[in-house]
């Protein structure tokens, strides 16, 4: 997994790409719940992810959940068809809020 991680308005932004798995999710969980817990809105971009696997979903749901204690957004993005395969399997497609494009959730995420 590549993660590259960058600021926009305030939303710390996430692109990964290639497989979120056990080997890389750990690295994943810690830059994510190390913006969440300082605050920050999170948007995590996955257009380029080829594979997900339950250590990887289990990342997004801590964050997730990090957040919603700490009252920051987070979202996810531009999400491939198959991590959006493994989202829906899990019904967390109707648990995190998902937007077609970074920007659409930058700028939610910014209201």
């Amino acid at each position: 997994m590549n993660l590259e991680t960058r600021e926009e308005n305030g939303v710390v932004i996430f692109e990964l790409d290639g497989e979120v798995d056990l080997e890389t999710s750990p690295q994943l969980r810690a830059a994510l719940l190390q913006h969440v817990n300082a605050g920050k809105a999170v948007c995590v971009g996955m257009k380029d992810v080829a594979y997900i696997d339950s250590s990887g979903i289990a990342s997004l749901v801590e964050a997730y959940q990090s957040g919603r204690r700490n009252s920051t957004g987070f979202a996810l993005a531009s999400i491939s068809d198959s991590a959006l395969r493994v989202l829906q399997l899990a019904r967390l497609d109707k648990v995190f809020t998902i937007h077609d494009t970074i920007d659409a959730a930058v700028g939610e995420l910014t209201t």
